[in-house]
């Protein structure tokens, strides 16, 4: 069964469930099934089960915060938690324990929200595959023998094997939406800066989003009302993000980008997209093909991810995994005047991306080009690693580079069983119209309702 936080908000409300029950449940999955996902890397049990406790009293005495109020969700390890280690899933950070919250961590408090703990990922947020970790690879709830991509893996792969309602991740390349599509759940990149990344260990700064992960569409928009900068005086504000998730947006026009990102497509993908497509003309979308120019320029982010670990790969490169460590030594050969260029490149192309919505109100595309692979082959030839990763991320980077909120879906299955994702894309600050057009595909189709059965080892 789905259990979204719309339908236990209600629960809790009403009093038929409670945040101590809705907490418990999920620490007994985490021991259960976290030493074959390896989705967590610090568990808080003892902290979540008291913060639930107030949390239940708090609505028994009419409290109540908001949708979030009890619900049970992780953390990325990469953002700030007060008291509680942030390793960055790095032996540089592995005993580092930040003194503030990050400023999502913040708003979620505010909000009630449980925290169970922080996830893994992969290390420094520095790739695509989850595999790249001081605490070891993430496994991937619909086959463990298969990555959950990344970074954010763990917090993917959590959300999918219901550990818990939701997940907070970050998305530089596409580390939300690659994991998401992955593990079969929804995963929202919003647009670049709605919300805070203070305290949040950064990899590329002009590219770094923070956003949620979650089992539909409609919780990406309540996490994203209190994750998001709407009223920065008072995080625990709920304005009316989306007013309406009944119907798709009257005469909504959906750009199909063929060139570039329709290119190499796994078969089982492609048929999965094309059936996507053929769902929204049902629901009376007008279909355009569009073309996009688009940047693979990767000077700034590596200028920038340099700039960070200049001092640490200085003093301590043994602590990196030699993999991510050769991957921030690359920045060290960028010059001051190409990252100036590549700035000004850099907004120049999310100054340009505007005009395309004059034509389209949505983009859509797959969200990866091809299912996730096994970990023993890439163990087996670690030098495909990164080249699988490059493919992995092709679809997903070029809206970090836009800074428009872009949303995966689920949207199929492989005949292997393993899922498949669809990415939705609108205008800077129209996360209302992608959430609109994500939950009305959602809807039409039963795809969000599946969930991983027995982990599979084969």
């Amino acid at each position: 069964m789905l259990f979204t936080i719309c339908e236990l908000s209600r629960q809790i409300r009403d009093r038929s469930i409670s945040p101590v029950e809705l907490t418990q449940h999920c620490l007994v999955l985490i021991e259960k099934l976290n030493p074959t996902l390896n989705a967590f890397i610090t568990v808080t049990a003892e902290r979540a089960l008291e913060r639930a406790r107030v949390a239940e009293r708090e609505i028994f005495r009419g409290d109540y915060r908001g949708p979030l109020h009890g619900i049970p969700i992780g953390i990325k390890d990469i953002v700030d938690t007060a008291g509680v280690r942030t390793t960055a899933a790095s032996a540089l950070f592995k005993d580092r324990i930040p003194t503030e919250d990050a400023e999502v961590v913040r708003r979620l408090r505010c909000g009630g929200a449980i925290i169970l703990g922080k996830q893994n990922l992969h290390e420094f947020a520095y790739g695509g595959s989850s595999m790249i970790s001081f605490f070891g690879e993430v496994h991937n709830p619909w086959d463990a023998a298969r990555i959950t991509g990344g970074s954010s893996g763990g917090s993917a792969a959590s959300v999918a094997a219901a550990l818990g309602f939701a997940a907070v991740g970050t998305d530089t390349a596409g580390s939300i939406r690659l994991p998401a599509a992955y593990c079969g759940v929804v995963g929202l990149k919003p647009t670049y800066g709605r919300v805070s990344a203070r305290g949040v260990i950064p990899l590329s700064s002009s590219y770094d989003h923070v956003g949620p992960i979650t089992n539909s569409v409609y919780d990406a928009a309540l996490m994203l009302q209190v994750l998001s900068d709407f009223k920065a005086g008072d995080p625990c504000a709920q304005p009316s993000l989306v007013a309406r998730f009944d119907e798709l947006p009257v005469n909504l026009r959906i750009g199909i980008p063929r060139p570039f990102f329709f290119d190499d497509l796994h078969p089982e993908v492609a048929a999965a997209i094309e059936k996507a497509i053929e769902r929204f003309r049902e629901l009376h979308a007008e279909i355009r093909e569009v073309e996009l120019e688009v940047s693979t320029d990767r000077t700034l982010a590596s200028a920038e991810a340099y700039a960070y670990h200049e001092s640490f790969v200085t003093r301590t490169p043994e602590l990196y995994q030699p993999a991510t460590l050769a991957r921030i030594q690359s920045g060290a050969k960028v010059s001051a005047d190409d990252a100036l260029r590549a700035s000004g490149e850099l907004q120049a192309s999310r100054d340009a991306i505007r005009k395309i919505f004059d034509e389209v109100d949505v983009l859509l595309t797959p969200t990866v080009p091809i299912p996730p692979p096994a970990i023993a082959a890439l163990r087996e030839r670690p030098d495909d690693l990164r080249p699988q990763e490059l493919i992995m991320l092709r679809n997903t980077r070029p809206f970090n580079v836009w800074g428009i909120p872009t949303i995966s879906v689920p949207c199929g299955f492989t005949n292997d069983g393993l899922p498949i994702g669809l990415q939705l894309a609108a205008a800077p600050l129209r996360e209302d119209v992608v959430l609109q057009a994500a939950h009305a595909y959602e809807q039409a189709t039963e795809w969000h309702r599946r969930m991983p059965g027995p982990l599979r080892t084969t």
